[in-house]
């Protein structure tokens, strides 16, 4: 990546953007388009020039990783057993983009349907498509999908056996085989569709933010953590940041925006004194605004697994170790396919809890691999494949709050899983219909023993307890400073804060609800479509 602009006395920018990660990486490109506006972009984290970042695979060794990640973890809870879950965010140029499984998915038009409903004008899915559109370059082609996007979408390069299974298997409990789930919005199974170009990643980093990188009038700073946004007057002025020991701040003269992710931006709003007025007091931090929404509405997907041992085909547990590692590892570098091309799934499915529900509610991931509970991406030794389930619209809701005036200290996170007895419902259905699918007739040449839970586990309390002792997040937090109507809305439908001036959060923690499937792809289209109305608020201010 080309040299980013650097400075070391505090300046003033027209744009002042915290956070390069999804959201932030695609402001920077689209606000700096035009050569009179300069922008700033903040990034705690370093460059994306780890070579694990561009391979795909890279993905299980990332998520943990000490420089690359947040660290972060839930704090215990109840309907977990009171389990600290690993939380990954992206620390890094391209943020969760450069870490998470590369999974492209729109979700269902009916889930920005009903935003709109909620009194989120101009966010239908009529509204949005465009900028999903303007977003992508779907390589294999389809109607409705973008063409000239700087997110390169590709299928896999080849499906492993056992992958073409689970399709088979989805087909034998009449799902249809959907050819394009983005456009297809049906019951039914279908291939994974990965942010890839070739045999590398492509984030918000590589597509945005790297072409933009030789732009005079974009400043990219890393390493810069965002302490507190300057507020006089309940008019955003600036962020101060600390960098290599050294406190800045620098000054805004049209806009702040908050792009740091359902973690980031709520907790820097709260560090600010934008919040919960009880919240703040108690930790004495002053009080600038009233904003009660700000941290909650916190929504993710969580997920459980069915694990089933099998023979006569090698999983990845075996491809990924000692000859045969080497031998993937060439197939790599010479034909761009095999194992290091795989990500986070590679066949999914979307169906029913409940015959009588208009629309899938569940969604699967399978795997041709299993992993270790004793850390995040880490494979087995036995030959093993794994189907996963989460519900698409949980209903349980948590929160982020700071637990101390230091801006280093991490939040709390309290995602509050499987509060609400419909997800309870929901997972447990989902994971009798994981058994279903791997006990069919597509498995039967290869399916040994269920590992997991294990054939004893039958009735309802035993699978909701197997789904509290061993489920996680599936890394899609959003929420938490929720665009909408009401006290309890942080933002409006421009994205604005409520009653502080040119300050607005541009990123998954606007989602009034969490999107049906995997949420990088609707994050991406809020910043587009943010940065749209951005743009159109500077053209009306400049207009004599």
């Amino acid at each position: 990546m080309p040299s980013a602009h650097f400075f070391t006395d505090d300046l003033e920018f027209d744009f002042v953007i915290v956070g390069a990660g999804a959201a932030g990486c695609v402001l920077a490109n689209r606000l700096s388009e035009n050569p009179e506006n300069s922008v700033l972009l903040i990034e705690a984290g370093g460059s994306d020039r780890h070579p694990l970042i561009r391979i795909p695979a890279g993905f299980f060794y990332l998520l943990t990783h000490p420089k690359l990640s947040w660290g972060f973890k839930t704090e215990p809870e109840e309907g977990t057993y009171n389990r600290a879950i690993n939380y990954p965010r992206g620390k890094v140029l391209g943020g969760s983009s450069s870490i998470n499984g590369m999974w492209q998915s729109w979700g269902l038009p009916r889930d920005y349907d009903s935003w709109a409903k909620a009194g989120c004008d101009g966010w239908s899915f009529d509204d949005i498509a465009q900028y999903m559109m303007k977003s992508e370059t779907y390589e294999a082609g389809s109607e409705g999908r973008g063409k000239t996007g700087p997110l390169i979408i590709s299928d896999f390069v080849k499906h492993h056996p056992l992958t073409e299974d689970f399709i088979r298997a989805g087909r034998e409990l009449q799902l249809p085989v959907l050819k394009d789930y983005n456009r297809d919005t049906r019951e039914g199974v279908g291939l994974v569709q990965q942010t890839r170009t070739g045999r590398f990643r492509v984030s918000t980093a590589t597509a945005y933010l790297r072409p933009a990188m030789s732009r005079r009038n974009l400043t990219v700073v890393c390493h810069a953590h965002a302490c507190q946004i300057t507020v006089r007057n309940q008019v955003a002025t600036g962020v101060t940041y600390r960098r290599h020991g050294e406190t800045k701040t620098a000054r805004a003269r049209h806009e702040v925006i908050l792009s740091a992710g359902a973690i980031g931006s709520p907790h820097l709003l709260q560090l600010s004194g934008i919040g919960k007025s009880g919240d703040l007091q108690a930790l004495g931090i002053p009080v600038i605004l009233d904003l009660p929404g700000v941290g909650y509405n916190l929504q993710d997907h969580y997920l459980a697994r069915v694990v089933y041992e099998v023979s006569g085909q090698l999983t990845l547990n075996e491809l990924s170790r000692g000859w045969r590692l080497w031998r993937e590892i060439a197939r790599y570098i010479f034909k761009g396919e095999g194992i290091l091309t795989y990500s986070a799934g590679n066949g999914t499915g979307f169906f029913r809890s409940h015959p009588a529900l208009p629309q899938p509610d569940l969604q699967f991931n399978f795997t041709p691999a299993s992993y270790s509970s004793a850390r995040i991406g880490k494979l087995e030794t036995v030959p093993a494949v794994s189907c996963s389930v989460w519900q698409m619209r949980p209903e349980s809701r948590g929160r982020i709050s700071a637990k101390s005036t230091d801006p280093f200290a991490a939040p709390d996170i309290s995602p509050a899983y499987l509060t609400a007895e419909i997800d309870r419902k929901a997972i447990v259905e989902g994971l009798r219909m994981c058994r279903r699918v791997m006990n069919s007739s597509a498995f039967a040449a290869n399916r040994k023993a269920e590992r997991l839970p294990g054939a004893a586990v039958e009735c309802y309390d035993d699978w909701l307890d197997f789904a509290r002792r061993t489920g996680s997040t599936v890394y899609h937090p959003v929420g938490t400073c929720r665009m909408g109507a009401g006290e309890d809305a942080v933002v409006a439908p421009d994205l604005k804060v409520r009653n502080i001036e040119r300050l607005r959060v541009i990123d998954a923690s606007i989602m009034p609800s969490i999107t049906s499937s995997n949420t990088h792809a609707p994050t991406v289209m809020i910043a587009e479509k943010g940065a749209a109305m951005v743009l159109a608020d500077l053209r009306r201010k400049r207009t004599p």
